[in-house]
């Protein structure tokens, strides 16, 4: 499939591990070094800039996405290629995915992970069909991959279910994955329930 627009989820915090940078970086680099754009959600802080601001680097292009409320604070990315500015949180990550071919998700706190989960949902429900990755970095991810398998194994979710997302360790992984996974059959909706 092709893949135009990646859609990454990503920390606003400025306190993480160096290392965590270097994945955004990693990733911003390598979307531009494939022609992908970068859709994100405009912060000015932590690894969402990090990656957008390395995208753009390296001659890529980076679109923020981003409520009003945000912009007022004055916490948007003012050199994105692009902003577009929503009316609110919930239309911000609906335009986000609209816009995208895939998702990665970096590590992040509550919001990222929530964006992750719920694009994890809607693609159980057959409303998003494209790649979502998981970028694990230093293993950031392993609870919340081993808490999908345990909701699995106790049938809270099908073992279908598990085919959703896959899980990278480094930016290059990430892409090759976003590249190589196939849109998801949208008749997976058959599914969604136990």
């Amino acid at each position: 499939m092709m893949v135009r627009n990646v859609a990454v989820y990503a920390a606003s915090s400025t306190q993480v591990d160096e290392v965590y940078f270097e994945a955004a970086r990693a990733l911003g680099r390598e979307l531009a070094a494939h022609g992908i754009t970068l859709i994100n959600g405009a912060g000015n802080m932590g690894l969402m800039q990090a990656s957008a601001d390395a995208c753009m680097q390296a001659g890529g292009e980076a679109v923020g996405i981003i409520p009003r409320f945000m912009i007022e604070q004055n916490w948007h990315h003012t050199g994105m290629t692009r902003l577009i500015e929503t009316p609110d949180m919930h239309s911000r990550k609906q335009a986000m995915a609209q816009m995208s071919d895939g998702c990665v998700a970096l590590p992040g706190g509550c919001g990222t992970l929530e964006e992750l989960l719920e694009v994890i949902t809607w693609k159980q429900l057959g409303l998003y069909l494209n790649p979502i990755v998981i970028l694990n970095v230093k293993g950031y991810y392993a609870p919340l991959i081993s808490m999908l398998e345990q909701a699995a194994e106790y049938h809270f979710m099908r073992k279908e279910h598990l085919k959703i997302w896959s899980v990278a360790q480094t930016a290059e992984e990430a892409v090759c994955q976003l590249l190589s996974t196939p849109r998801w059959d949208s008749s997976v909706r058959r599914f969604a329930a136990i």
